[in-house]
Formats: C-alpha cells, sequence, structure tokens
C-alpha cells in the first residue's frame, strides 16, 4: 500500500459502541424548530428530518452519496464531558450540485419538508414556500465558485441549536481545528431506523459507524479532543483565520498543542481576520454574531471570551497601522464592559482597572501648556 493510501485510511476509524449509543441519543432527540411570530413550533426528530431530505432529494433526481454528522455535535459523539455544549446540530449531505437548478432544487425540497413537521390542524394549503422560508430558516447561504460549491439552510432553535443543513458539491476547507475536524457518517445507522420492527441497540447488535477526521490522522485528532490541545493546518486559508474559534476554545481551558508554534499561527490569524472584516463596523457585527449563536446560556463566559480576544489582537496582530489596531482594541474593551452592565455584574470601583489613552497632542513638543515626560509613553495606562 502507497503513502497516499496509508493517509487515507489514517483519517477514518470506526466507532465504539459507547459513541455510537451517543450518536443514537443525538439522532432521536425531539429538537424544537422555532417559529417567527404566530407560526407553530416544529418538534423534529433528527433522524427523521434527515431520512425525509435523503429520500425526497434522490426522488427529485439528485443523488445522495452519503450524510454526515459535522463539527462540535460529532466531537461531543465521540468524547463526552470536554468543557463544551454543543450547539449547532450539523448534517452535511454529500450530492453534486452542477448547474443553479439543483441548488434551487435542493431550497426547495427542504422547504417542502417542512409543511410535513406542521402540527395536525394547521391549513398547509395557503402556505407557500417562501412563508416557511420567512417563518422557520434562520440561515440561508449558497456559495458557487469554482472551488467551492454547497448551501446550506439553517432552521431556527431560540436556545442556540439550530438544525443546520448543508448540501456540499465541493468545499476547500472542511475544518478549522482538529478537535472540530471529525465528520461521522450516518448511512448505516440511518438503514438500522428503517428496519421493522426496530430492534433495540445493545454493545452485542448495532451497526458498524464510521468516522473520520478532514484534520488528517484520526487518532491523534482524537487525542487532541481528549486532552483539550488546539491544533491545526494553514489558519490563513480560513475565512476568519480561526481568530474567533481559537479564542473560544482558549476560554473552554483548551490550549495549544505547542506553545511556540502558536505564536506564529496566532500572526496568521489575526492577519487573515483583518483581511476579511478590515472595516471596525464588520469587526463589531461579526463578533456580536459569535457572541449571540455561540454563548446562548453562557452569559459569564462572554466578557473572559472578549478578553481574550483582545489579548490575542493585542500581541499578535501585525498587519494593522497604530490607530486600527487601537481602534479595534478599544471596540473590544468597549464591548466587554457593556457585557459586564448587562448582567449588573460591574465591581466596585475600588477592584476596576481602567485605561485611557494619551491624546495625540502630548506627543506634540511644540504643546507647552502639556508636560511631557523624556520617557516612551505605553498605548494604554492603567489609571490606578
Amino acid at each position: 500500500m502507497d503513502n497516499k493510501e496509508e493517509s487515507s485510511c489514517s483519517s477514518i476509524s470506526d466507532l465504539t459502541w459507547e459513541q455510537v449509543s451517543r450518536l443514537n441519543e443525538v439522532l432521536t432527540e425531539v429538537v424544537p424548530v422555532h417559529g417567527r411570530g404566530n407560526f407553530p413550533t416544529l418538534e423534529v426528530q433528527l433522524k427523521d428530518i434527515v431520512a425525509r431530505v435523503r429520500s425526497h432529494l434522490e426522488l427529485s433526481g439528485i443523488r445522495v452519496k452519503d450524510i454526515r454528522l459535522n463539527g462540535s455535535t460529532a466531537s461531543h459523539v465521540l468524547v463526552q464531558d470536554i468543557g463544551w455544549s454543543y450547539k449547532d446540530l450539523d448534517f452535511i449531505f454529500r450530492v453534486d450540485l452542477p448547474t443553479e437548478a439543483e441548488f434551487r432544487l435542493v431550497k426547495d425540497v427542504v422547504l417542502g419538508i417542512l409543511l410535513d413537521f406542521l402540527p395536525e390542524g394547521v391549513n398547509k394549503e395557503k402556505i407557500t414556500p417562501m412563508t416557511l422560508k420567512e417563518a422557520y430558516v434562520q440561515k440561508l447561504v449558497k456559495v458557487n465558485t469554482e472551488q467551492d460549491r454547497w448551501s446550506l439552510i439553517s432552521l431556527s432553535n431560540n436556545n442556540g441549536r439550530n438544525v443546520e443543513l448543508k448540501f456540499v458539491d465541493s468545499i476547500r476547507r472542511q475544518f478549522e481545528f482538529s478537535v472540530d475536524s471529525f465528520q461521522i457518517v450516518l448511512d448505516s445507522i440511518l438503514s438500522h431506523y428503517e428496519q421493522q420492527p426496530l430492534p433495540p441497540m445493545s454493545e452485542a447488535f448495532h451497526p458498524a459507524v464510521r468516522g473520520e477526521s478532514v484534520y488528517g490522522d484520526f487518532n491523534t485528532a482524537l487525542t487532541h479532543l481528549r486532552n483539550k490541545l488546539i491544533a491545526t493546518k494553514r489558519p490563513e486559508e480560513i475565512r476568519g483565520g480561526g481568530l474567533l474559534k481559537y479564542c473560544n476554545l482558549l476560554v473552554r481551558d483548551f490550549r495549544p498543542a505547542s506553545q511556540e508554534e502558536f505564536k506564529a499561527l496566532e500572526r496568521y490569524m489575526c492577519s487573515r481576520f483583518f483581511i476579511d472584516f478590515p472595516d471596525i463596523g464588520e469587526q463589531q457585527r461579526k463578533v456580536e454574531a459569535y457572541l449571540m449563536s455561540h454563548f446562548i446560556g453562557e452569559e459569564k463566559s462572554k466578557y473572559d471570551y472578549l478578553q481574550i480576544l483582545r489579548k490575542v489582537v493585542n500581541e499578535s496582530t501585525v498587519c494593522l497601522m497604530g490607530h486600527e489596531r487601537r481602534q479595534t482594541l478599544h471596540l473590544l474593551s468597549l464591548m466587554a464592559f457593556r457585557v459586564l452592565a448587562e448582567q449588573s455584574a460591574i465591581p466596585d470601583a475600588s477592584c476596576v482597572t481602567c485605561y485611557y489613552q494619551p491624546a495625540p497632542y502630548i506627543r506634540d513638543h511644540n504643546f507647552s501648556n502639556y508636560y511631557v515626560a523624556n520617557q516612551n509613553i505605553p498605548t494604554w495606562l492603567p489609571c490606578n
């Protein structure tokens, strides 16, 4: 066997019974899809919606190569109790999307299936696909370039546990860090659910389920997950550089697998983040959206997260001009202070370390009303 084949095999592993059991718990859980306005909440069992989407796609002429559970939920299945709660329920449908028609068909199929989950007594005749989209879809994304061809339909959940259905023809980068690089192929367990009568699972009798790490070696990535280690490759390829996710891992007590290597990688992360989001308004919207989607029910962690993000930006940003860097640091400080205010958790003034930025004119030696010390003045000075 050549090296390429060995590398391919090492990225795949069979799940243990304990992991299959956790996967079964995830797929059989009833997840609410919350409607806007007066629209009723849909009670969705994940295995049902995934199976229906596959069935309807294939009836419409789109072959589904396989279905995969992705991201933090896949990580939860593989290793329980690692200090983070899995949020979005990410499913990948591997399909061919050669033309615009296939993109439209995928969207129509998913919206049509939502009708099946409406409660009894609801008059479905006058409900259009556009109405369903406005009522239940949190996010609708289509990417159609030479290297990336995929679409995403995210179904709303007020607790941040959105059901995310991603339809992928091709995608350059499928992970940010090794700990979120896992994909679990669901076809065998979905076939198990189709059996009538449905036999109960046990350690002696359960479907063989395969997992894959798109980071590379499966066992290496699993070791990183179990030991809460952060590792990645080429962060400059990730939109946003992986900076926000990296700080999210740090606030959850994950640590770089190599401290020395990550000092250099942090600079790549910051550079890519500011390339993708150069405007201060864009930066604010991106960070606020990340907080909103990843810290629901974890309000106390938001302040720590913003402090860590500010520290990384302060220490590792080399691509910004001085005033741009100060502007971003000031934004993160204000956001952190606002989080404390929202929690009514601002401590007594005696315990606060505040910072001020010297006015630009104190550097002007012709400005005689101020005494300028004969020393370098740091950008931020503690007032205590």
